[in-house]
């Protein structure tokens, strides 16, 4: 026997279009884009022809709220940011291990040179005894007067005689080593060290020279090699020339980001490892709380070999205490949610920043606008002609301002010790037992 049907009063409001649609579990529902995608790559351009080719002493050039603004809508944005993700984009699913070392570009070769006399330089200049302080070792000056003596001599063997091509190029590598003034080193200045690579491909010497395809912005499979060796085979050597500095010494965080940041020094390990182990098979974000898998892994993927360094000279046990957004970023369902955020990161938190651009170098082959304010303009002169462990002029919103040696103010960011400081006069006092437990931890 049937049921009567209920019957729904006349004055009842309509709640039909309220319900959610049913969905067939048996196709899978397409995710929502997101509102904050990455950033693309832009399309590499070639190198410019140098022709009746007028080179420049690079000079800071952003000076002001409004010179940021400025670059930051500048061909030069887009030339870097191109330059930076075209490199990350040749190492995905890529490690350091798949590079066929005996098959070096001559430029490639050449640049492994430097580094290496850099750190030979290095080995001559010992630090000097400061009587247990952690902040930075006035003998990392010393270390930079003899690398400027040598640039001459470097860049030649790279091919260049012209006396202002060297000038102008020399410059972004001696400001990849740290702050003469601050003995401090940050991303900025591993971003001149790209820079001073994106120089030498403006000028051609990464061959070979062939533009990018114009509708995805990849590199040609020739220029990609190329890339794949300045990523994984220059930029290695690079970072173990670095750590070298921070360990001797004690080189302190460019600006105030300390435990709270990605890294005390450096940012770009991150960006490229996340490319590298975009689509790995069993190593997932989660796997840098293994100390087995850093162990295994750090000598194919930058960003385990990163983690492990930092794991490495802090001295307290744990990335949540010693480094909470890289512990915050491990739980992340995939690499490529990781690299997304890199790309997003180094846009925002690096380019996007006056404190870190205020600094920023640019000359001919890495042009300013024309509008953009000039050093002489503010009545300030080179970062590198400051003085030594005094004052220093620097230029917050368009105002000239000055700190005191006492420390740097929060557009700079506050003057703290290195980690690697703490570390070594543990090691050299014969303390160096091991890591400790955060109490409760």
């Amino acid at each position: 026997m049937a049921l009567p049907h209920p019957q729904v009063p006349a004055n009842s409001p309509d709640h039909s279009n309220r319900l959610p649609r049913l969905v067939s579990r048996s196709k899978p529902r397409t995710p929502p884009a997101s509102s904050n995608p990455p950033p693309e790559t832009p399309p590499l351009p070639p190198p410019p022809s140098l022709d009746n080719w007028r080179f420049l002493t690079p000079s800071r050039r952003i000076l002001s709220k409004h010179d940021h603004e400025l670059f930051l809508a500048s061909p030069t944005f887009t030339l870097i940011t191109s330059f930076i993700f075209t490199l990350s984009d040749s190492v995905r699913d890529t490690p350091v291990s798949a590079v066929n070392t005996a098959n070096l570009s001559p430029t490639t070769a050449a640049v492994l040179s430097i580094l290496d006399e850099a750190e030979q330089i290095l080995g001559q200049c010992p630090a000097e005894d400061t009587g247990g302080s952690r902040f930075g070792n006035a003998a990392f000056r010393t270390f930079l007067d003899a690398t400027e003596r040598a640039q001459e001599g470097w860049h030649q063997k790279l091919g260049l005689s012209d006396p202002a091509a060297i000038e102008e190029v020399s410059t972004y590598l001696q400001h990849s080593f740290g702050n003469r003034a601050r003995i401090d080193y940050g991303s900025g200045h591993e971003l001149n060290f790209f820079m001073w690579l994106l120089c030498l491909y403006q000028l051609g010497r990464f061959s070979p020279p062939t533009p990018s395809s114009p509708s995805t912005g990849s590199a040609t499979p020739a220029l990609t090699t190329i890339f794949q060796q300045i990523v994984l085979v220059l930029f290695p050597r690079y970072l173990r020339l670095l750590r070298s500095l921070q360990t001797t010494y004690y080189l302190e965080p460019a600006g105030s980001h300390g435990v709270w940041g990605l890294d005390d020094y450096q940012f770009l390990p991150f960006l490229f490892g996340a490319s590298q182990l975009l689509h790995h098979p069993y190593i997932r974000p989660k796997s840098i709380h293994n100390p087995l898998v850093l162990e295994e892994g750090a000598k194919d993927y930058l960003y385990l070999d990163q983690v492990a360094f930092v794991n490495s000279v802090k001295n307290v046990e744990g990335l949540r205490w010693h480094s909470p957004m890289l512990d915050d970023i491990s739980a992340a369902r995939n690499w490529g949610k990781v690299e997304g955020g890199m790309r997003k990161m180094f846009v925002a938190e690096v380019l996007g920043k006056l404190p870190v651009m205020q600094h920023f170098l640019f000359g001919s082959l890495i042009p300013a606008m024309e509008e953009m304010s000039r050093e002489e303009e503010y009545g300030v002169g080179r970062e590198e002609d400051e003085a030594e462990g005094g004052e220093g002029v620097v230029m917050r919103d368009g105002m000239r301002h000055v700190h005191a040696e006492t420390g740097w103010g929060d557009c700079c960011g506050i003057k703290v010790p290195a980690a690697v400081g703490a570390q070594g006069e543990m090691k050299r006092m014969g303390m160096a037992g091991g890591l400790r437990r955060v109490p409760f931890d």
